[in-house]
């Protein structure tokens, strides 16, 4: 019966509109919750095939949908490690009750204000864990799978970490007296001691001695450089002889380099490879022809410029995400070490994610396959530290949607109001 029909589809009216009307109170009392992706109501008519010229109404149905791919803007925070992704991707968490049960599930959520717990894990008040891939001792990360979560750990931070970088490098810039290979020169030799790192942080030395080869007559601007390492009591563990040029546009500049014992020089790189106590140790001393190594000028003994790589055991003082989502731990030695990388998760289709509490996200058959990127390749954006991303509410807009629905309520409550006073005129024809 039409009038019947006028009735249901006013009562279809009133639910879509509650409907509505629970979106909007949801967004409004989510507008000040970081990270949070606002809830939408679409509506869709019913259409009832009429019969003998008479129509029958078929209501409205309502469909709710989270529009996860909204972004909220970004506000800046005191906290190194309050993270939010600026772009697409989103980071990957985990429950703090599913990883202590062993049993961790990975969920997406694009904000958090992570700060260590007992254990050292990054986790947020509401108990979800940042995952990343672990580094090497080295700071590499291994090559991990990108379509599977198995790789990822929770993002532990041990203050009370102490950390040594051995030394496997040393670039020597130092110029030699041209005056102490002229005939008639004292020949004294120039000593220099490096210090270094071993494997185990403990300070040792590599002593360099520059003897001169004096002529009888004339310059043979020549010397012998011999290396020792104080880690094995002063053993030689190299022996160069060392020409220098002497003419108009090069003079004072490495000629050649002979090698007596040790590792051989290397013309390209300008270095000689050495082994102390810990290992080999490369020994930069300039290319052929080069101003910033080893130079003879003048009459002055001048170390110019000595630096190496390793630093001695240091405690770890803060970590730091940064845009790539490297996790890079300082040390009070001043060394900066990466310790995980937290790559970002995209997906093909967000908004088809499984939306759970605490504005986490689980992806679904609907959302597509995911694959875990490098913050910053591909499709996806980077991470920014001392940043939360706010809510994605539009309060102006949610008020002129509760205007609008308000008044479509009332208007499906005269229409029923409408349909019972004409059923009770109706029901008057008999009297």
């Amino acid at each position: 019966m039409t009038i019947s029909s006028s009735l249901n589809a006013g009562v279809a009216g009133l639910g879509a509109n509650a409907t509505r009307l629970a979106a909007i109170s949801d967004n409004i009392s989510n507008s000040a919750t970081y990270g949070y992706k606002r809830v939408e109501a679409d509506f869709q008519s019913l259409v009832i095939s009429s019969n003998g010229g008479s129509y029958s109404a078929g209501g409205v149905r309502s469909t709710t949908h989270r529009l996860i791919d909204e972004r909220g803007s970004l506000v800046s925070t005191s906290n190194p490690t309050d993270l939010a992704v600026r772009g697409r991707g989103m980071l990957p968490v985990a429950r703090a009750s599913q990883v202590d049960a062993g049993n961790t599930q990975m969920q997406l959520t694009t904000t958090g204000s992570f700060r260590t717990d007992a254990a050292g894990r990054l986790v947020t008040e509401s108990g979800l864990i940042l995952l990343g891939w672990p580094a090497l001792p080295d700071g590499s990360i291994p090559s991990f799978p990108r379509d599977t979560s198995d790789g990822l750990e929770p993002v532990q931070i041990n203050v009370n970490q102490l950390t040594g970088e051995p030394t496997t490098q040393i670039s020597l810039g130092v110029n030699l007296p041209a005056t102490e290979t002229d005939a008639g020169a004292s020949g004294t030799s120039q000593l220099l001691s490096v210090e270094y790192f071993d494997n185990l942080g403990k300070s040792e030395s590599v002593s360099v001695d520059f003897a001169p080869t004096v002529p009888a007559t004339g310059s043979s601007n020549e010397w012998t450089m011999t290396l020792t390492d104080s880690a094995q009591g002063g053993a030689v563990i190299g022996e160069y002889t060392l020409t220098f040029d002497n003419s108009r546009t090069a003079g004072g500049t490495l000629l050649s380099v002979a090698t007596v014992s040790g590792g051989a020089y290397d013309p390209v790189t300008g270095s000689v490879i050495v082994n102390v106590a810990g290992g080999p140790m490369e020994i930069n001393i300039g290319q052929l022809g080069a101003t910033n190594g080893l130079t003879q000028l003048s009459d002055s003994f001048a170390p110019l410029s000595i630096s190496k790589d390793g630093s001695p055991v240091g405690n770890m003082t803060s970590a730091q995400v940064d845009e790539n989502g490297f996790v890079r731990a300082s040390f009070d030695t001043g060394v900066t070490r990466v310790i995980y990388q937290v790559p970002l998760v995209d997906l093909p289709n967000p908004n088809g994610m499984v939306a759970l509490d605490q504005q986490t996200y689980l992806p679904s058959p609907d959302s597509g396959t995911f694959f875990l990127w490098n913050a910053g390749d591909g499709p996806t954006g980077d991470i920014v530290a001392f940043a939360r991303e706010e809510s994605a509410t539009d309060v102006a807009g949610e008020l002129t949607d509760m205007i609008q629905t308000q008044r479509a309520y009332s208007s499906n409550a005269k229409v029923i109001q409408t349909v019972d006073e004409m059923l009770q005129e109706t029901t008057n024809i008999k009297r």
